[in-house]
């Protein structure tokens, strides 16, 4: 479950989709309405608010909004009623955080949408959010980064075996590959 901190707009039609879906599932949780997901840790700090219901159904009201400026037919009348909600304190470091996550998510599986998202600097956040100093978020778990090739050069192949060696063409280093027959 992510329910982002950015504002929607950054989202490609197919993150925009899961946003919905899963702030619906987030709003069955603070209702009561369903039993998995109780514990998870994006739900903190809508509970944290004086009605968490109203929390929620203020963001999923955005997230509506965004839609439809889209001309995407979101039902909005699987949000909970008392759409209104004080703002909820977001880290820049949280915003920084998401937007990294965000541009990764679409270099994979949107780069055009990615293309135009990354031409603005701006990394505004959700209207419920409002930024304040500080680090990424005590409940969001990063994982840590991917383990990165000591050379990020090009490979070249040593030998034309199954099993081979790749050497990297700018310092040498050597690495055992697998590597397909033709």
């Amino acid at each position: 479950m992510r329910l982002w901190s950015l504002h929607p707009r950054y989202l490609d039609a197919r993150g925009l989709v899961a946003l919905w879906r899963e702030a619906l599932l987030a709003q069955a949780v603070l209702r009561g309405r369903t039993r998995g997901y109780r514990n998870h840790p994006q739900l903190h700090r809508f509970r944290s608010q004086p009605s968490p219901v109203s929390a929620i159904a203020a963001y999923l009201g955005a997230v509506h909004e965004e839609a439809a400026a889209r001309g995407y037919n979101f039902d909005a009348g699987r949000i909970a009623p008392g759409r209104e909600a004080p703002p909820i304190a977001v880290t820049q470091g949280q915003l920084d955080f998401e937007w990294r996550h965000l541009l990764a998510k679409l270099d994979a599986r949107a780069p055009k949408w990615r293309r135009q998202v990354s031409a603005s600097d701006a990394r505004e956040p959700h209207p419920l959010f409002r930024v304040v100093p500080g680090g990424v978020a005590d409940w969001e778990r990063p994982r840590p980064p991917s383990p990165q090739p000591a050379c990020a050069s090009s490979p070249s192949f040593v030998s034309a075996s199954t099993w081979s060696t790749t050497r990297c063409n700018a310092c040498s280093s050597v690495s055992p590959s697998r590597r397909h027959r033709r």
